[in-house]
């Protein structure tokens, strides 16, 4: 008779938060379980592996390398079975319990929220799972079943891929520079302009892509590169006077008003149209319903 697996999606789990939290206390904490029985699950899979798991470092339970393999597949493993969960209950019910979108960061997020919003008083039970996006970061995480949906999305899109996408408006993306810049003065003068812009520092935003060849958008040239994450990022950085770069005029508009921010006279931004997009095999009723929404937004 073939002996039973040691390691088990409880163990899993266990391993999981040890890892994620750094202590078997904290663990314990998360799993709502006593620290002993915690320990006792991580001593009873060594001694029946023969290996370690963890090992000291400090105040903190670090993962051996074993431990790490056994890790690294478990979340694997985590994962598939989480998604097993929330299709078996979408097949008997035909709703999803949650839904991952992907924001594009361009985005104007108030409306995004305000659908949100509607859209869970009336479905309180689906969950809601929002991330940001950079350019073919979204569209990589589509494919990959990282997400359900995407707002936002810059195109083009991508063929052959059984996508879905409806344009939902343009971005209007503006080249601006700090009014406490020392060139902000050159602003509104082309000429003057056109001879500072190769020695003005870009500030350019991540893009999310993990796989695919990464692209960014914005002003081009020979000048300085400084990197951020996300949106809210590059406009702090900009607002500081670090560099310049293209922002979307609907979340800025305040700093335009007071002169915090002013826009460069320069050849206007190709403000190609935005999309939501997923996939066409996905027919989840919660998609239905919050994609009606989206698209009858006002972007």
């Amino acid at each position: 008779m073939t002996s039973r697996n040691p390691i088990t999606i409880e163990v899993l789990e266990t391993l999981d938060a040890i890892d994620r939290r750094g202590s078997y206390a904290k663990a314990s904490e998360e799993l709502n379980k006593a620290t002993s029985a915690v320990s006792y699950a991580v001593q009873k899979l060594e001694e029946q592996l023969d290996i370690a798991l963890f090992q000291r470092q400090g105040r903190r339970s670090v993962l051996t390398p074993a431990g790490q393999l056994i890790l690294q597949e478990g979340r694997k493993i985590l994962l598939a079975t989480s998604h097993l969960a929330i299709t078996a209950k979408e097949v008997a019910t035909g709703w999803e319990p949650k839904i991952r979108i992907a924001a594009e960061s361009t985005l104007n997020s108030p409306v995004l929220f305000e659908v949100l919003a509607h859209f869970l008083t009336k479905h309180e039970n689906v969950e809601i799972d929002l991330s940001e996006s950079v350019l073919n970061g979204g569209w990589e995480a589509l494919d990959q079943d990282r997400v359900e949906l995407l707002v936002g999305v810059p195109g083009p899109v991508p063929l052959q891929k059984g996508f879905r996408a409806i344009p939902i408006g343009d971005r209007d993306l503006i080249p601006v520079i700090a009014g406490s810049h020392k060139h902000a003065k050159l602003a509104l003068d082309a000429q003057a302009l056109a001879e500072v812009l190769p020695k003005l520092r870009r500030i350019i935003t991540h893009d999310t892509s993990q796989l695919e060849v990464a692209r960014s958008e914005g002003l081009g040239g020979a000048g300085q590169s400084f990197y951020v994450q996300n949106m809210d990022q590059k406009i702090e950085a900009i607002l500081a006077g670090i560099g310049i770069g293209h922002l979307p005029r609907k979340r800025i508009q305040q700093h335009l008003d007071s002169g915090e921010l002013k826009e460069l006279k320069l050849a206007s931004v190709s403000n190609h149209e935005y999309f939501m997009a997923w996939k066409i095999s996905n027919k989840g009723k919660g998609l239905q319903a919050l994609t009606q929404l989206l698209a009858a937004a006002k972007w």
